[in-house]
């Protein structure tokens, strides 16, 4: 994107926040050809302000809205956590390998987290922390975030 782009992008949103609420609402009517939602002044510019950005960047993947839906509508069942993205086909006993430094690390799976070095870890973020010594993302650190390549 362009710096002119990105900028026409900032000046429209900029506009946006100078609104009032009743300025609010009719741009979202000439937007979405509909009334507003009765919401907060604040989280109305945040909706139209998500809007530009889509428009000028894309947005969200379908996969991606089906899995915000599926964690807006809470767990299955009383007492369940939403699975988290990219650790929901994790079985326990799984072992993941991952080279850094020339070595060869081995974590596996657990019903409590991660196992790696004889420690346990509750997410594979702390295990790339521990490895590395630098923040990382876990699932991307070992692969598995689609269409995504680790260092």
């Amino acid at each position: 994107m362009s710096h002119e782009n990105a900028a026409s992008i900032e000046a429209e949103i900029s506009q946006l926040q100078n609104l009032d609420l009743e300025g609010l609402q009719l741009r979202w009517r000439a937007t979405f050809g509909r009334a507003a939602p009765d919401v907060p002044k604040s989280l109305l510019l945040r909706l139209l302000a998500y809007r530009v950005q889509a428009q000028a960047f894309g947005d969200l993947l379908p996969a991606t809205r089906r899995m915000l839906d599926d964690l807006a509508r809470g767990p299955r069942t009383p007492g369940s956590a939403a699975p988290l993205p990219g650790q929901s086909h994790l079985m326990a006993g799984t072992v993941l390998v991952r080279e850094h430094e020339g070595r060869q690390h081995h974590v596996m799976v657990a019903d409590g987290g991660f196992v790696w070095n004889g420690s346990t870890y509750p997410s594979l973020s702390k295990v790339a922390h521990a490895i590395t010594g630098t923040k990382w993302n876990g699932p991307r650190f070992f692969g598995l975030r689609e269409g995504v390549r680790s260092p």
